[in-house]
């Protein structure tokens, strides 16, 4: 019987905490080419890094899992300032 165990653990890993960041930006309604764009890629680049070592993944999976809608991102996230940005610039480009 064939090994089950990840072969690759922080390749799946960092594809999860990946998932995580674009289910928050769907979550808040972010357009990703605003997230994208600003600070010509590096905000979103280091808010990826961010989500890649935050302590919260699991609490954050939950929060996205919860009923109901959310429009702020929560108190708990490192990146809620990122998202703000992208909410904001997004408004004003609306």
């Amino acid at each position: 019987m064939p090994n089950r165990e990840p072969r690759w653990p922080m390749f799946h890993r960092v594809w999860r905490r990946a998932e995580l960041t674009d289910r928050m930006i769907n979550e808040l309604g972010v357009d990703p080419i605003v997230a994208a764009r600003l600070d010509k890629g590096e905000a979103y680049c280091e808010a990826c890094a961010i989500c890649l070592a935050c302590p919260a993944a699991r609490v954050c999976r939950n929060w996205m899992t919860a009923e109901g809608h959310h429009e702020q991102p929560p108190d708990f996230c490192p990146n809620a300032g990122f998202f703000g940005r992208c909410q904001l610039m997004q408004d004003d480009v609306n």
